[in-house]
């Protein structure tokens, strides 16, 4: 059986409505059996004896303490219920879920009955989620569009985050059809019954769907990582990673499916009427969320600790820098949604306290959503603003013709043509009309030696040849040059 103490100020409040009209002994023959020697012996032995009022009740602890042993000792859940229907009264309809709320529910009732405002932030945490899920979607189709009309080439990671879009389109469904409507952000004893057993249901699809999104946005950005990171050693760490990240996926889903059994008793273990059991849900989020964290912050070393070599302009730099950095609020998303997690495992009122919980779950996937698209949106944006590439390229090279000193020098200038992936160099053109004109009109004195270069810079068509993160090969080379010496 589960918490009673909330029915029992629904109970005073109901006699003391019907006491205040001169009517006990209707009160007492509406009340079921087991709850009314609680009450008569409760307030016969109290300081409210004399004084039955709403004030009295209010403030006695004693009282409250009393009846409600007896009652939770003596009533089921659907008597209370029932009992609550009989009194046709104003008062709350409570009921908890878990036995830790059963001793401090008292406060929250008594607010409800002695008269405090009704309270509700669910449409904050309903809009808040459409927002959030609009502006991620938007980013998504943004990097597809370009990735498609613009380099003509989709990468795995590309796949990933569009169906990790599609799995956000149900949360955000369920969310404002399912959980808000049926309590979240509300006190839990001024939801129904129906309520409050259609608000487990639509949670428990919701916990599932978190953990499908976590793994995907690691995913994305694990197979990000592959595409840019040429070191066998660090493409072996991140193969590693992947597969920890799709075990680590497919465990929670697993269990968040059959952590109760039957199925059903998720939705339906409140009412103590249900047999079945369950998993400790609160470990299972605590374990998620810690494990989340770890790989956070390892997925944050990998690319940090290969910036020492990376060759870039020190503003480039530093915007890559900063690109990665952000994936570090998602991180620090993921920690205070833990401690949320640790207050909501003590709540007494869980639809209420549920909210904070919801609201970083649905702000980390989304925020992880966008930090998986900066690459490639910031990509776009150097390409409508080239300043913001942080760095320039030009090219220099003094040309001489050595022998004994008399023949004439001059200055070559790299010609550059920059296209949307590649970018090409020739320094031999005007060497090759100094040789023509010398072959035309020879010089008093021998030319000496004259040697040519020729210079090809290739740059890769993606969000490689933006991070260049290809620069930490320390076998490659991005500059191709030959010479010729005649």
């Amino acid at each position: 059986m589960r918490a009673i103490l909330g029915f029992v100020f629904a109970l005073l409040a109901a006699v003391v409505s019907l006491v205040s009209a001169q009517d006990l002994g209707a009160a007492l023959q509406l009340l079921p059996k087991c709850a009314v020697g609680c009450l008569v012996d409760g307030i016969t032995h109290s300081a409210c004896a004399n004084n039955l009022t709403a004030s009295c009740i209010c403030t006695n602890m004693p009282l409250q303490e009393q009846i409600s042993w007896c009652v939770t000792a003596n009533c089921t859940i659907t008597q209370a219920l029932g009992m609550l229907s009989a009194t046709k009264t104003t008062r709350p309809k409570m009921t908890d879920l878990s036995l830790r709320c059963f001793r401090t529910a008292t406060k929250n009732i008594t607010d409800t009955t002695c008269g405090v405002p009704f309270r509700s932030r669910g449409e904050t945490y309903d809009t808040t989620s459409i927002v959030l899920a609009v502006i991620s979607s938007s980013i998504v189709v943004l990097r597809l569009c370009f990735k498609v009309l613009v380099t003509r080439s989709l990468s795995s990671d590309d796949y990933v985050v569009f169906f990790l879009m599609l799995v956000g389109v149900p949360s955000v469904v369920i969310t404002h059809y399912g959980t808000t409507p049926n309590g979240l952000g509300r006190d839990l004893w001024t939801l129904s019954p129906e309520q409050i057993t259609n608000f487990l249901y639509y949670f428990y699809f919701m916990a599932i769907l978190y953990f499908i999104q976590v793994m995907l946005v690691k995913l994305c950005l694990l197979l990000f990582y592959l595409r840019i990171f040429p070191s066998k050693t660090v493409r072996h760490l991140l193969w590693g990673t992947v597969v920890i990240d799709v075990l680590f996926g497919i465990i929670f889903v697993c269990v968040a499916i059959f952590q109760c059994s039957p199925i059903s008793f998720f939705w339906q273990n409140w009412d103590g009427e249900h047999k079945g059991k369950c998993l400790d849900i609160n470990a299972i989020a605590w374990a998620n969320a810690a494990i989340s964290i770890a790989l956070d912050l390892w997925m944050l070393v990998i690319p940090l600790a290969q910036l020492k070599t990376l060759r870039l302009h020190w503003k480039r730099k530093i915007g890559v820098v900063l690109m990665f950095c952000v994936g570090t609020f998602v991180t620090i998303v993921s920690i205070i949604r833990l401690h949320a997690l640790v207050t909501f495992a003590k709540s007494n009122d869980p639809t209420w306290d549920n909210f904070p919980v919801s609201l970083w779950s649905t702000v980390e996937i989304n925020v992880g959503i966008m930090c998986t698209c900066m690459p490639t949106i910031r990509l776009l944006l150097t390409r409508l603003f080239p300043i913001l590439s942080g760095g320039t390229n030009s090219g220099k090279s003094n040309y001489h013709n050595s022998g004994n000193g008399d023949a004439p020098s001059g200055k070559l200038n790299i010609s550059r043509n920059r296209t949307l992936g590649n970018l090409s160099g020739s320094m031999s053109d005007h060497a090759n009309e100094l040789a023509s004109s010398l072959a035309a009109k020879p010089p008093a004195k021998p030319p000496g030696i004259i040697r040519h270069k020729t210079y090809a810079v290739h740059y890769d068509d993606d969000e490689a040849r933006l991070v260049q993160m290809r620069d930490l090969d320390r076998h490659g080379r991005r500059n191709n040059q030959t010479e010729e010496w005649t």
